[in-house]
């Protein structure tokens, strides 16, 4: 694909709200594709026209400023028109992955107080919640059958005032891995200090082409990926969710240039490549492959790097913090897992837990534009982590290695073990070396004296052949002593939370009806 180096690298004008991302993108890149799914393909200005109609037909249908607007959002592109429609009218779009439960999504409906729901999919899981709540498909212009709940009388829209950088952008639910489920405030300036940065560090242009299969409904999907691309002039290509085969096919025939997955896309693509006898992956277009989502194993690093020819990029972010706040630079790749450089206009600070024995690693507290309003309905959860002068404790541990970040695991996760500090992330680490090992998870449990144990969950690959004990072996031969997993338990697979983290709170109550264990 040529190089036009007379169109522009970013809007003239920048906006000022989200909705003005598209706006802007029809002025200056018109005819330029901007959304791509399987159904065909959308010019700037077409998902511009697209997205008007959709906000006439919210307003019709009684949306309100201040409105939350709860939208099941697929991976496609009447979400991402429904998504500026809503923010157009100054309401808050509330987007959420359709496949979580029935009660997960009723919670976050309840909890939000929306006032309509939107479906803008047609999948099953889509269909099935519609049905639930009692939708009608209506036609809009330009998008096709709408799904639409009907209109909750009895809520009430937010106050809306200030600047426009400051109101709300978007009300993003955390995927309750660490209990229920929050409602994370994201400013239209959060948002689009997010979107600039992801276009300035990938140095993104009209001429890319992103493969978008990081949910709409992440904050990762919708800030990072959809936000920075539209901002950038470039096109996002949509995949409601993630298969290999498929993945490999867009890769070499869709002109695909940035990748951005999830360490477990990345192994798993590895997994198809090895089972396929494939070598090398065909991609002629691609220049950046990128981890995010949860913590980028060496394993996977090294094998995904092998297969793509490419440096695999790691970054760290947390949905409160809109969600980057450090990324390794295309043009500095790194051999290690290193979550790379803080963003910049990004503070951080490391500070030491009560309690914890001082090894140079720390709690990382953050400040900066890309950090959240707060909790919705929740202040007191919001005030224990945010300080009046704007600092957020991410409660995630760290330590810096040559003004580089990485990531060593969660103040909650860290066990205490004969008084010596365990950090899950790197007993995960040496197992996940183990050739057998699909991924593993490790979690404390109190013992005797005060003390805790270290137990290990263990999902192995396919057809592979290891037993507990010879997972303890493993472990045995690479970390001292302390650190050594009391419990090996292997089981079929590890649970997971609907946006695709292993939902570690699950693992000591859970009861395998098929495992093995090996204990000290």
């Amino acid at each position: 694909m040529p190089f036009d180096h007379n169109l522009p690298r970013q809007p003239v004008i920048s906006p000022d709200q989200i909705s003005d991302v598209i706006d802007l993108g029809a002025e200056v890149f018109t005819s330029r594709p901007a959304v791509i799914d399987g159904a065909g393909t959308w010019s700037f200005h077409e998902l511009a026209t697209a997205s008007e109609a959709a906000c006439g037909w919210l307003d019709a249908h009684g949306v309100r400023a201040g409105d939350r607007v709860m939208v099941v959002a697929e991976n496609c592109r009447a979400s991402i028109a429904i998504f500026f429609a809503v923010a157009k009218l100054g309401a808050w779009p509330v987007m959420v992955n359709p496949r979580l439960s029935p009660r997960e999504m009723d919670a976050i409906r309840t909890h939000c107080g929306a006032r309509r729901v939107v479906y803008p999919a047609t999948a099953a899981l889509s269909r099935d919640h519609a049905q639930r709540h009692e939708a009608i498909a209506d036609d809009v212009p330009g998008l096709g059958r709408i799904g639409l709940s009907p209109i909750d009388p009895a809520a009430v829209p937010a106050v809306v005032e200030g600047a426009a950088a400051d109101r709300v952008a978007a009300l993003v639910y955390t995927s309750g891995s660490t209990g229920q489920p929050k409602g994370v405030m994201l400013t239209h300036g959060n948002l689009l200090f997010m979107a600039q940065a992801a276009g300035a560090i990938r140095s993104l242009t009209p001429q890319d082409r992103l493969y978008g299969v990081l949910p709409v409904s992440h904050i990762v999907g919708l800030s990072t990926v959809t936000l920075g691309t539209l901002l950038a002039g470039a096109s996002l290509f949509l995949v409601p969710r993630f298969n290999p085969a498929d993945a490999l096919r867009s890769l070499e025939h869709e002109g695909i240039t940035v990748m951005l997955g999830t360490p477990a896309m990345f192994a798993m693509t590895a997994e198809y490549a090895g089972r396929k006898g494939i070598q090398k992956i065909v991609a002629p277009n691609l220049r950046i492959i990128s981890s995010s989502g949860a913590p980028l194993d060496p394993e996977i690093k090294k094998g995904a790097e092998q297969l793509f020819g490419l440096p695999l990029h790691n970054g760290y972010g947390i949905t409160e913090c809109s969600p980057t706040i450090a990324q390794t630079r295309p043009e500095q790749p790194r051999s290690d897992c290193s979550i790379g450089l803080p963003l910049p206009g990004v503070e951080t600070e490391l500070r030491l837990p009560e309690g914890m024995a001082d090894t140079g690693v720390g709690e990382l507290w953050v400040r900066g534009p890309n950090v959240m309003k707060g909790y919705y309905r929740d202040p007191e959860a919001t005030a224990a982590v945010l300080t009046e002068d704007g600092w957020f404790n991410t409660q995630d541990l760290a330590r810096f290695e040559d003004g580089n970040l990485f990531i060593v695991g969660r103040t909650k996760d860290l066990i205490i073990r004969f008084g010596f500090n365990v950090f899950p992330a790197e007993v995960e680490a040496v197992l996940n070396g183990h050739p057998a090992v699909r991924q593993s998870a490790v979690v404390g449990r109190p013992a005797a004296n005060g003390t805790e144990e270290v137990v290990a969950f263990v999902e192995l690959r396919p057809e592979a052949d290891a037993d507990a004990a010879a997972l303890r072996a493993h472990a045995a031969q690479r970390l001292t002593s302390y650190k050594q997993p009391s419990e090996v338990v292997i089981l079929r697979a590890l649970p997971t939370t609907a946006g695709g983290k292993i939902a570690k709170r699950e693992l000591l109550s859970a009861q395998p009806k098929t495992s093995t264990a090996a204990t000290a």
